[in-house]
C-alpha cells in the first residue's frame, strides 16, 4: 500500500475518523490493529518477522528489568549489612547479566536482517571468489518492508535499557506498535523508544491546529514527491539505463536531476509520515534540517537524514570510541606516533567502522560500501585540511561573506552528488568511468540541441518541474533566512492557509506525475 495510492488515502482517512472516535484509551490498540493491516499488504510473511524481531527486543528489555529490581531489592534489603566488595561484586554480575542478554537480543534482530538483507550478497562474493557462478545457488529472500529502520529501531531499545537511560515496558503490544507504526515504516524516521513512546500511547484529544498543520505537511510531502520526484525520475532512469549513449554532459544532468529527485522524494515522504502522526496528537522526529544549505560534507550529514546519523553515532561511533580495546590502541598510538597523530587513530578509526556500516546499511551492495568510504574519506580528509583552510580564511577573509558561503554550498550539493552517483549506476567502475566523462565529453550544445526533450520529459513537464522545484527552493530559503517554518507563518493568517492548501492540492491533482509512463513507484528508502 504506498502512500501515493488512493488506496493509502482512504486508509488514512478512515483511521483518522476511528481514532477520534473511539475512547482515548482504546487509541493506541487502535494504532498497533492499523499498523499490521498496512503492514499485511507488503506481504503478510513479513509480520512474522516484524513481531520476532519487536518481541525479542521486548522480552530481553522485560528480563534486563526484572534483573536491574532483583538488584535494587537485594541492595536495599542489606544496606545495612552489605559490604562494599559485596556491593561491587553484585553490580558486576547485574551487569554481566544484563550484558548477555542484550548480546542475544542485537545477535536475534540483527540476525534477523543479516540473514534476510545480507545471505545472497554473501553467496554472491563467494560464488566470485570461487570463480563460480553456482558454487552455493542463491536464496532469494524477500527482505521485508522497512526491515533495517524498524530493526535499528529495536536495537536502539535494547541498548537504551541495558544503560538504563529507558525502562522496559511490561506491555508487549506497546512495543509492538513502537515497532510497527505505520507512517514511519516505509522510510524512517528512526525513533527511540523515549522519544516516540511519550506521544505514541497518550491518545491525545483532537487539536484543530495540530490536525490543520498536519494536513498541510501531508499536502507539501505529496506535492514535492508527485509534482517533482516522481516526474523527474522518469528522465533519471532513461540516462542511467543508457550509459553508452548518455556520457559527458547528460551525466551531469543525472547527477543533479537524481539530487533533486532524491530530496524531494525522501523529504516528501517524512512531510507524509509527520503530518500523519501530526494529525493523530503523535510527536514523530524531524529528519531533514535544510540539508542542501551545507556548506562542507560534514554540516550536510548533520542535516540529512538526522535519525540515522545520530544513531550510528551514538550506538557505534561512541561506544567504539571509548571501547578498552580502543583506548589502549589510543594510548599506544600517542607513544608511538607522536600525540598529535596518535590521538587520532582511534577516531579515525572509528568513523571508518560507522561510514564502513553506513554503507553496508543502505544495501547489500559494493557500489554502497564504496559510497559510505567515499563519505569517509572526504570528511577524514577536510578534516585533516583545517588548518590550511583556516590560514586562507585568515588571509583572505572570505570566509562568512555571501558570495563564498554561495561557493561553499554548491561545492557541497556537486561533491555529494558526485558521490551519490554510485546509488545510481550501482556498479563501482562504471560510475567513476561516467564521471569521468563529465570532464572528457562534456558539450554544452546538449543544453540547447534539444535533446533533453527525448529523456521521457516534454516542454510542458520542464516548465511544471522547474515550478515546482522554484516552490520548494523559496520555502526552503524563507525559512533558512527566518528560521520560521512558512506553514506554521501562514496557519497564523488562516485564509492564506486555505488558500495555500486548495493551491497545493489542485496543483497536485493537475499536475502530478500520473499521465503516460507514470509508475506509482515506492519512495527510494523503502527499499531499506
Amino acid at each position: 500500500m504506498l502512500f501515493t495510492s488512493l488506496y493509502f488515502i482512504l486508509f488514512v482517512a478512515i483511521l483518522f475518523a476511528l481514532y477520534y472516535a473511539v475512547p482515548r484509551k482504546v487509541r493506541w490498540p487502535l494504532l498497533l490493529l492499523a499498523s499490521y493491516v498496512f503492514y499485511w499488504f507488503s506481504g503478510w510473511q513479513n509480520l512474522i518477522f516484524i513481531t520476532v524481531t519487536s518481541l525479542t527486543a521486548w522480552a530481553v528489555c522485560l528480563v534486563m528489568g526484572r534483573i536491574d529490581e532483583k538488584a535494587k531489592v537485594s541492595l536495599e534489603e542489606r544496606k545495612d549489612t552489605i559490604t562494599k566488595e559485596e556491593k561491587k561484586k553484585l553490580r558486576d554480575e547485574t551487569k554481566a547479566k544484563k550484558r548477555r542478554l542484550m548480546l542475544l537480543g542485537l545477535l536475534i534482530d540483527l540476525g534477523i536482517l543479516a540473514v534476510t538483507k545480507y545471505t545472497d550478497f554473501v553467496i554472491e562474493n563467494i560464488n566470485a571468489f570461487l570463480e563460480s557462478k553456482d558454487a552455493i545457488q542463491a536464496v532469494d529472500i524477500i527482505v521485508p518492508m522497512g526491515i533495517s529502520f524498524y530493526t535499528f529501531q529495536t536495537v536502539s531499545y535494547i541498548i537504551d535499557c541495558s544503560r538504563g537511560t529507558v525502562k522496559a515496558e511490561k506491555n508487549p503490544f506497546k512495543v509492538l506498535l513502537f515497532t510497527s507504526f505505520f507512517p514511519q515504516l516505509v522510510q524512517g524516521p528512526i525513533s527511540r523508544w523515549k522519544d516516540l513512546s511519550a506521544t505514541l500511547f497518550e491518545g491525545a484529544p483532537f487539536n484543530f491546529e495540530n490536525f490543520s498543520h498536519g494536513l498541510m505537511r501531508i499536502m507539501w510531502g505529496y506535492f514535492k514527491k508527485l509534482i517533482v520526484a516522481d516526474r523527474i525520475i522518469v528522465a533519471v532512469n532513461i540516462l542511467i539505463k543508457n550509459p553508452e549513449r548518455y556520457t559527458g554532459a547528460y551525466v551531469f544532468c543525472a547527477m543533479m536531476f537524481y539530487a533533486f529527485e532524491l530530496y524531494c522524494d525522501f523529504t516528501g515522504g517524512i512531510d507524509i509520515t509527520i503530518g500523519i502522526a501530526k494529525c493523530l496528537g503523535i510527536t514523530v522526529k524531524e529528519n531533514f534540517d535544510l540539508p542542501y544549505f551545507s556548506k562542507n560534507i560534514k554540516e550536510y550529514w548533520n542535516r540529512w537524514h538526522i535519525t540515522m546519523g545520530t544513531w550510528f553515532t551514538d550506538y557505534i561511533f561512541y561506544p567504539l570510541s571509548v571501547s578498552p580495546k580502543m583506548l589502549n590502541l589510543s594510548k599506544w598510538s600517542r607513544k608511538h606516533l607522536g600525540n598529535e597523530l596518535g590521538k587520532r587513530v582511534s577516531v579515525y578509526i572509528s568513523c571508518f567502522l560507522v561510514w564502513l556500516a553506513t554503507g553496508i546499511w543502505h544495501g547489500p551492495a559494493w557500489n554502497f560500501v564504496v559510497w559510505g568510504l567515499l563519505n569517509f574519506v572526504v570528511i577524514m580528509v577536510s578534516q585533516e585540511l583545517e588548518p590550511l583552510y583556516s590560514k586562507f580564511h585568515g588571509k583572505f577573509h572570505l570566509k562568512g561573506k555571501a558570495g563564498y558561503s554561495v561557493f561553499e554550498i554548491i561545492r557541497t550539493i556537486l561533491l555529494m552528488s558526485m558521490i551519490r552517483m554510485l546509488d545510481c549506476y550501482r556498479n563501482v567502475p562504471l560510475t567513476f568511468k561516467m564521471l569521468g566523462t563529465m570532464f572528457t565529453k562534456f558539450r554544452f550544445r546538449t543544453f540547447t540541441d534539444g535533446s533533453l526533450l527525448d529523456l521521457g520529459l516534454e516542454r510542458a513537464d520542464y516548465v511544471i518541474l522547474l515550478a515546482g522545484l522554484i516552490v520548494v527552493f523559496s520555502v526552503s530559503l524563507y525559512k533558512a533566512g527566518t528560521k520560521k517554518d512558512i506553514k506554521a507563518v501562514l496557519y497564523e493568517k488562516y485564509p492564506l492557509w486555505c488558500v495555500s492548501m486548495m493551491v497545493m492540492f489542485l496543483a497536485v491533482v493537475v499536475f502530478g506525475a500520473y499521465g503516460k509512463g507514470y509508475d506509482s513507484t515506492q519512495f527510494i528508502y523503502n527499499q531499506f
